[in-house]
């Protein structure tokens, strides 16, 4: 199992929602086997949307990041630490990265690795759409910011790129 986790989700089908797989998408052409390896490992996984069950996926992690569009945040992205919270839904379905947080908290009876958020800059999400122009260049700069962080795969390195300090 690898060491790291990058979690993109979104749907791919609704324009600059594709966000986060687009990310991982980029990110497995762009990364080398040293930093691969200086990782500890990196697995890429990506989904439509966020459930509980993707809580047993954080499990042995050292590092955790998902990835996903946003739509109030300053272009390029927003980037910042996670803590764990309830889920504020009567479903199970789409959870948001705090909340599975939450659930693997619960399940485990002990805090989840250090996780964070990469949200990444959207504005058209019409079903059928291809990513936007801003879109675009709002996930390059997303690819420059993931790379740095694989090659330094530590919380306290990570926080310093936090935009909630």
């Amino acid at each position: 199992m690898a060491d790291l986790l990058i979690f993109g989700y979104g749907n791919p089908s609704r324009g600059d929602d594709a966000l986060g797989p687009a990310l991982l998408d980029l990110l497995e052409s762009h990364l080398d086997p040293d930093t691969r390896h200086a990782a500890g490992g990196i697995e890429c996984l990506t989904d439509f949307q966020l459930q509980v069950e993707h809580a047993l996926d954080l499990a042995g992690r050292k590092l955790v990041l998902f990835a996903d569009a946003h739509t109030r945040c300053d272009p390029p992205y927003r980037f910042e630490r996670l803590v764990p919270a309830e889920a504020m839904a009567y479903t199970t379905h789409a959870l948001s990265p705090a909340a599975v947080l939450g659930v693997y908290q619960r399940i485990n009876g002990v805090a989840p690795p250090p996780c964070f958020l990469l949200g990444i800059r959207g504005d058209d999400f019409e079903l059928g759409a291809a990513l936007s122009q801003a879109a675009q260049d709002h996930l390059q700069a997303a690819l420059c910011l993931v790379l740095g962080l694989c090659a330094c795969p530590h919380p306290d390195a990570w926080q310093a790129y936090a935009s909630n300090g």
